[in-house]
């Protein structure tokens, strides 16, 4: 099994990169299943239906969304649809599921969306126990279980990916924007990686024109954020998975 996790989408150039790299990525690594963040596909913040729809017609089976899941208030069109899940440690009572179980080849795959509560100004429930109860709960349901961790800490990402350490299938990082060199397979057989990027505008700032950034920066004025034009960056994971011990043998970085 190979479960390939596609880094935050950043606007419709994004969308578009996206639908442009993902037939090939797919076909190149003999890809199985897709999980795609597009809480910033909404021209940098939130997600619409257009997006939505967009992405899955691409080739994604679910997709993940963060701190700006409610940036676009399209998502309460479609925000119980079975292919997309919000962070599940939002309150208690929030429209919206924190996780998914699909079947694909044979294999029961359980997605999970987390997110962090250092330097994020979200109020969510401690992502860790939160973790922790929803793993347990899920281990008798899914031969897999993949989390999405959109948290800019990487110190908690770190964390979380020892906390549940020979629990799940695998833990990636979302929501900087930027990829980490650091993939591995951790001590107990979980596959890890701090942050696996971003899809969007590869001149910028993090996805943002690079003008307007710094003249944040500098004057420290609100000045309003612009997705940047220009080519692409595609950023993504391949995870190669036991079929046998359903833990992660390998994991690849993709940065096209």
């Amino acid at each position: 099994m190979k479960v390939l996790a596609v880094g935050d989408i950043i606007g419709n150039s994004g969308v578009k990169e996206l639908q442009k790299q993902l037939p090939i990525i797919k076909n190149e690594y003999d890809i199985d299943f897709v999980i795609v963040n597009g809480e910033n596909s909404a021209e940098g913040m939130g997600i619409t239906e257009k997006n939505f729809n967009d992405i899955l017609s691409a080739g994604t089976d679910i997709v993940t969304m963060g701190n700006h899941t409610w940036a676009k208030k399209d998502i309460f069109k479609f925000i119980d649809n079975p292919r997309i899940i919000r962070p599940a440690n939002y309150p208690e009572g929030v429209v919206g599921k924190g996780y998914k179980i699909l079947e694909k080849n044979g294999k029961k795959i359980a997605v999970i969306n987390l997110i962090g509560r250092v330097d994020m100004s979200v109020l969510s429930e401690n992502p860790f126990l939160r973790a922790k109860k929803l793993v347990n709960e899920l281990k008798s349901q899914a031969d897999i279980i993949i989390i999405d961790f959109h948290a800019e800490a990487t110190a908690e990402k770190i964390a979380m990916g020892h906390y549940l350490d020979g629990e799940i299938t695998a833990l990636f990082g979302t929501h900087t924007h930027v990829q980490t060199a650091d993939e591995t397979i951790l001590p107990k057989g979980t596959g890890y990686i701090t942050d696996i990027g971003m899809t969007g505008p590869k001149h910028s700032i993090i996805g943002m024109e690079i003008s307007a950034s710094i003249k944040r920066f500098e004057t420290t004025l609100p000045e309003r954020y612009k997705i940047a034009d220009g080519s692409c960056m595609f950023n993504a994971i391949v995870i190669d998975i036991d079929n046998d011990t359903n833990m992660a043998k390998k994991i690849i970085r993709i940065r096209k």
